[in-house]
């Protein structure tokens, strides 16, 4: 489990990463979120490291649309 923070920061990470993608493409949102996650999940909780990891799950969706390689 996250600390107050840290939480803040995934949901400020996913909202920012996804500011394009509508609110309705739960697929897209979801996998992106998990990969967020599971970044923080392995330590990587710096801003940076996890914008890093939302825009490739999203760009992964979008080129194969599919959710996880």
């Amino acid at each position: 489990m996250f600390d107050t923070a840290t939480t803040s920061l995934l949901r400020a990470v996913l909202d920012e990463v996804c500011e394009s993608v509508s609110r309705r493409e739960t697929g897209v949102r979801t996998h992106v979120a998990s990969k967020i996650l599971e970044a923080a999940t392995n330590g990587n909780v710096s801003p940076e490291a996890l914008r890093t990891q939302g825009p490739l799950a999203s760009v992964h969706v979008v080129l194969t649309g599919r959710g996880a390689p």
